[in-house]
């Protein structure tokens, strides 16, 4: 079996996925946008941090195996700069996330007759650009592997219409899963139709797949870590100031901000200092006057944000709908106990008191309540340290890559 992967930006996990099978000689192509030899001489040219830019858009298989098709990405990334903000609205505009996603899935598609003949007999698509290629590999006896890294979208509709009614000041940051056209659902819907076998990160992605859809092939494999950063347990929780606590992600409702900010004004401690860095889906005086004591940090480069992990002591994440938010691993690997929902799709990672707390959707209350535990167990935090970053530790890229593989060529 020889696989055509396509996915626009080639995020961590489609590298695993990607290495795993070029290893086992199992890739035809990979296809995406934007791709980007990391030997380039005009790469050492440019500053550091737009070189950083460009290395996210490399990738570790040889240049005959992939194939770009540029054009709207650039766009995309250039336009906004120019105030031509109508070119990426969403959906509509000519480069926006969709039309890229969209585009991309038409080459594929238009494509697949030819990398069929040359020996590809799958496709692994991801959500939201799969359609086009799936409706032609069906058509050619092809297999689909679909990919879904964020809950199906009927159930993280019906989260977040509830969220709406539930938190109606809180409604506009809760974004494009409310806001999608029913076009774009019945892509999606269309999409897992086709598909012969689902890949998800974690359980709460599988269990959000409706009914009809369980009888598909499934895998499940959780998502690599980081390398953890040696902290020694000196540097946790000095007791001479707050216990920090961290919130990483886009500042909204479909992650849970509402809630952690009201479980800090029902604590109303001075001994806790939230920390939140992310983009604002509001305008700042709303964020302020939901709770006007949290430290904001503007968003930067990956290595600065597990620096300003390290000089937090707990991570919380009570989001309403994930995938398997990635940045849970990031923080214990830098030895930060997590309190999170199991609709962070990370259950896996929380044991009980050792490595954090898992606390129910929807309950500032749960909140306060660990968090009150890590003021009154500030002693704890070193010994949680270690644990934290051994947990994290066990969950690799490569094994996350081969589980993959592995369950597809299982159920194939």
């Amino acid at each position: 079996m020889k696989f055509v992967l396509l996915h626009p930006t080639g995020n961590r996990n489609v590298r695993a996925v990607m290495t795993a099978m070029y290893e086992a000689d199992m890739l035809a192509e990979f296809a995406t946008t934007l791709a980007v030899n990391p030997t380039a001489t005009w790469l050492k040219m440019l500053p550091e941090r737009l070189r950083q830019e460009w290395l996210r858009r490399t990738f570790p298989i040889p240049d005959n195996f992939i194939r770009s098709y540029p054009i709207r990405e650039v766009a995309r990334m250039l336009l906004p700069r120019l105030g031509m903000h109508t070119y990426v609205q969403h959906e509509r505009g000519w480069a926006s996330v969709d039309a890229v996603y969209q585009n991309l899935d038409q080459e594929v598609a238009t494509r697949l007759p030819r990398l069929q003949k040359q020996g590809a007999s799958a496709v692994y698509g991801y959500e939201d650009g799969a359609l086009a290629t799936f409706t032609k590999a069906k058509a050619l006896g092809m297999q689909c592997v679909y990919d879904l890294p964020i809950a199906y979208w009927e159930t993280g509709r019906r989260l977040m219409l509830e969220e709406a009614e539930r938190l109606p000041k809180w409604a506009p940051t809760l974004g494009g899963g409310i806001q999608d056209s029913p076009a774009k659902l019945e892509r999606k819907t269309k999409e897992l139709e086709l598909a012969d076998m689902v890949v998800g990160p974690g359980k709460f992605v599988m269990d959000s797949l409706p009914t009809w859809a369980r009888t598909k092939h499934m895998v499940m494999s959780p998502f690599g870590s980081p390398v953890s950063t040696t902290r020694s347990s000196a540097q946790a929780s000095p007791t001479k100031r707050p216990l920090r606590v961290l919130f990483v992600g886009a500042l909204g409702q479909r992650k849970g901000l509402g809630d952690l900010f009201a479980a800090v004004r029902m604590l109303n401690c001075p001994d806790l200092e939230l920390v939140v860095l992310g983009t604002p889906l509001a305008p700042m005086e709303f964020y302020r006057g939901e709770l006007p004591t949290f430290t904001y940090e503007a968003g930067r480069p990956h290595d600065q944000v597990l620096s300003l992990m390290r000089s937090c002591d707990v991570f919380c994440l009570p989001s309403i709908v994930e995938g398997r938010a990635l940045v849970m691993q990031e923080a214990m690997s830098q030895g930060l106990p997590l309190i999170i929902t199991p609709n962070t799709g990370g259950e896996d990672l929380v044991k009980e008191g050792e490595t954090g707390f898992l606390v129910p959707i929807r309950s500032p209350q749960a909140i306060a309540e660990k968090l009150q535990w890590f003021l009154d167990n500030r002693a704890q935090l070193p010994r949680m340290i270690q644990q934290v970053q051994a947990h994290a530790a066990s969950y690799t890229w490569q094994q996350y890559g081969t589980d993959v593989l592995n369950g597809i060529l299982h159920m194939a």
